[in-house]
């Protein structure tokens, strides 16, 4: 298994990759230009050119100009195919085994890693063909080596047609992330491309251009080499080209003193969300200079030789909310779709395409028949008041309430809805809102029990074990065997005494399926929840009054609002947690993985019985609420991208990887097609956290107890006599998140947020087995050292 690789930043050696806008624009004559240039920058320095992949035959190799007009200079090519065509075509029809995209990217870092040992200085790697050109695998260069992020060279495109290709090359790698520092072009008097960019790179986008006249013509091998030399005396006395080594050393040493100084510049400038910056110091501040796929790429100060970006997996889903993976081409290609189509338009009484077809993949996706609409806002906690709002205004519409009449919301112990006002009174009082001056608390909250994989067995508490997890959630026939006759009988006796001896009065039952998040990653019975939801659908009495309707899809009791902004979307495995539970709610709440975590947005669909509720000739009746950017046409069209991705991963059966390990010798996913595993997945709890895992820390001194379902896994800590606090404010889980921050040589390191003694880990529904894997051993080390 090959190391964790991250970005490239050497402090001692400045590595610049040269692209083109096309191919045949002159890459290795500007390369070659290059190397001369920085080969006398310092006499202690050296200047070295990689070559990753090359097509055509070897003594035509662009290696082979460099080494030919510059003697001496160390030139290396990692992979070379015979056949002058795309390197995949080559790759296809030679005889050598097709190298992965990880096997050209550790290469990479080998060699980079070398050269900052031994020989400081530079080094140009270039590329072939065009930007997009495929590699070897066939992933186009633009994505093959994103994960280096390394500074560009762009070399423009001098022929007819060049304009428009050098343009588009730039936005194709300016939307992946890739810093263009330089443009480099011909002179060609005919078509003057150098005219039209020179001043479009310099004046709209702050990037120099330097341009140098065309080379000779090629006539005999003899003269071609006598004219090039004399083509590179003659380029290397324009004094434009002179100031490049210092330009492209003093970006180097910016941008290197830039990350070095951000966490104190931080320190006294942001006010972070969530922290106690009493006990927070620089040293503390984890700087992120980018980050692809299931990491960051973190800035940290250390040997020469080593890259000062690190890779660090995103633990905490960067909170809940990727899933496509960081730097997703696809999605960044539909906000940039939407945002030259749209920017941002208004959008009461008024409809654009990204709205409506998201609104519609929603309702299908949710298999919710209740659901008909979708309102727009822009974040969950926002999403939450809106369903709360909904709710309240069709309990109090049906049962006559006055508008002074105080009610409030029966939800569960534990759960949080968001850091908002109106989301905050849903919640019981706690560490989140006891302090907050207009909180309320306006509701009563039942405490639920919990589930967890203790000792290698699953408890329910107070209520049984069991073998799987999976038998935790067949809830259907739990409830044939009656195991759910006394939640009925508990839930319907403290309603009975809330309403009957209390006086309350209540307008939506709230739930966060599943698992309550921030409350602790308390994941709850589902039988517990299904059976509350059920006895307040067949209590209206309680509440109101009877209500006499012929709709099936009619809420009943109380309007039951599912707060999935955390366990919707595929973070638990499928695309609503409702379906763990096999009941539905009226109205439900969505945000977070809906983009795939590329921006803001949050949805609230509701029963088009709710929806009638506000139907009224009095304006004043209907939902007063909206936001600026309410559907904002960026956020909806990336979140359609991001679902029809997620549905058609499952549909295909990506995920089968995680689904067949769940089980030892499971015949059902063991031979599987992937249509089997998609309706296998539809069905099953399953995690991409291995069994053998979730057991062997279940075993584990100082482990209460541990759980994991989808892409999440909680670790819940023994509260050790050492330990200062409980609930939220304990730290029983430092030590282990500790652990994972320190550096593997080969599986990097994690980045992780504890709720007080649970340390939870989340990765996306693209991150790949590999990864996962390599997470896994990071926590078995981090418990082992006895943390």
């Amino acid at each position: 298994m090959s190391p964790q690789l991250g970005a490239l930043l050497h402090r001692s050696l400045r590595v610049y990759q040269v692209w083109g806008a096309n191919t045949e624009v002159g890459k290795t004559v500007f390369s070659t230009i290059l190397c001369k240039l920085t080969s006398g920058y310092k006499p202690d320095e050296k200047t070295t050119f990689l070559k990753p992949v090359s097509t055509g035959p070897a003594e035509e190799a662009d290696g082979r100009h460099i080494s030919k007009f510059i003697p001496g200079l160390d030139s290396q090519t990692l992979y070379q195919f015979d056949l002058p065509v795309s390197p995949h075509l080559a790759a296809q029809v030679s005889q050598q085994n097709t190298p992965s995209d990880e096997e050209v990217l550790c290469k990479i870092h080998e060699f980079a890693y070398r050269l900052a040992s031994t020989n400081p200085g530079w080094l140009f790697v270039e590329t072939a063909g065009g930007v997009h050109s495929p590699g070897p695998s066939g992933t186009t260069q633009a994505d093959l080596y994103r994960p280096l992020r390394l500074p560009a060279i762009l070399i423009g495109d001098a022929k007819l047609g060049g304009i428009s290709s050098t343009i588009s090359a730039f936005e194709s790698l300016k939307i992946r992330g890739y810093d263009v520092e330089l443009v480099l072009l011909f002179e060609d008097k005919t078509y003057q491309n150098h005219s039209y960019l020179t001043p479009y790179f310099q004046e709209k986008h702050s990037i120099p251009v330097q341009t140098v006249p065309l080379p000779p013509p090629r006539f005999s091998p003899s003269n071609d080499i006598s004219n090039m030399q004399t083509y590179y005396t003659t380029a290397l006395g324009l004094p434009s080209l002179s100031a490049i080594p210092s330009h492209l050393s003093s970006l180097h040493q910016a941008r290197i003193a830039r990350l070095q100084s951000m966490p104190e510049t931080a320190s006294k400038t942001i006010w972070y969300p969530f922290t106690q910056h009493q006990q927070l110091t620089p040293d503390k501040i984890t700087v992120i200079d980018s980050a692809k796929d299931s990491h960051f790429d973190t800035f940290q100060s250390g040997s020469p030789s080593k890259s000062l970006l690190r890779p660090m997996f995103d633990g905490s889903a960067s909170w809940w909310t990727q899933g496509l993976g960081h730097g997703n081409p696809a999605l960044s290609l539909a906000a940039a779709y939407a945002a030259g189509r749209y920017g941002h338009v208004m959008f009461a009484e008024a409809v654009h395409e990204p709205a409506l077809a998201l609104a519609e993949t929603l309702i299908t996706g949710m298999g919710n028949k209740r659901l008909k609409r979708v309102f727009y806002s822009d974040n969950g906690s926002t999403g939450v008041e809106v369903g709360v709002k909904m709710a309240l205004g069709a309990a109090r519409g049906r049962y006559g309430w006055a508008g002074e009449e105080e009610f409030g919301v029966i939800g569960l112990k534990g759960s949080y809805h968001g850091d908002t006002i109106g989301a905050m009174d849903c919640s019981e009082p706690g560490v989140f809102n006891e302090k907050v001056e207009w909180y309320e608390g306006k509701g009563a909250w039942l405490g639920s029990p919990g589930v967890r994989c203790e000792k290698g067995v699953w408890a329910v508490e107070g209520g049984g074990e069991f073998k799987t997890l999976g038998d935790v959630f067949d809830v259907e026939g739990r409830e044939k065997r009656g195991e759910g006759r006394e939640y009925e009988k508990e839930i319907r006796g403290v309603l009975e005494k809330l309403v009957g001896e209390e006086g309350k009065k209540f307008g939506a039952l709230i739930l966060e399926p599943v698992v309550l998040g921030a409350g602790g990653m308390h994941l709850v019975d589902p039988l517990f929840q299904r059976t509350l939801v059920k006895v307040v659908r067949q209590s209206p009495e309680l509440f109101g009054r009877k209500h006499q309707s012929n709709d099936e899809l009619d809420w009943s009791g109380l309007p039951v609002v599912f707060d999935e902004v955390f366990t919707g979307i595929y973070r638990l495995g499928r695309f609503s947690a409702a379906s763990f539970l096999g009941v539905d709610p009226d109205i439900s709440v969505h945000a977070k993985l809906l983009t795939g975590g590329l921006l803001p947005l949050s949805v609230t669909l509701a029963s088009e019985s709710v929806f009638q509720s506000f139907l009224s000739d009095d304006k004043s009746d209907a939902l007063l609420h909206g936001h600026s950017y309410t559907a904002h046409a960026v956020g909806c069209q990336v979140a359609l991208e991001s679902l029809k991705t997620m549905m058609k991963m499952e549909k295909s059966g990506e995920w089968g990887w995680a689904i067949s390990s769940q089980q030892k010798g499971d015949d059902q996913t063991q031979h599987a097609s992937s249509e089997q595993v998609a309706a296998i997945a539809d069905s099953r709890v399953w995690s991409v956290w291995s069994h053998e895992l979730v057991e062997w820390l279940s075993w584990q001194k100082g482990v209460e107890g541990v759980w994991a379902l989808g892409t999440v896994l909680a670790i819940h800590m023994g509260s050790a006599g050492s330990v200062v606090g409980v609930g939220y404010k304990s730290t029983a889980a430092k030590g282990l998140q500790a652990a994972l921050l320190k550096a593997s040589e080969d599986d990097g390191s994690v980045h992780s947020r504890v709720l007080g003694n649970v340390l939870y880990l989340m990765a996306g529904q693209t991150t790949t087995e590999e990864s996962v894997r390599r997470v896994e051993r990071l926590v078995k080390q981090g418990l082992e050292d006895g943390i």
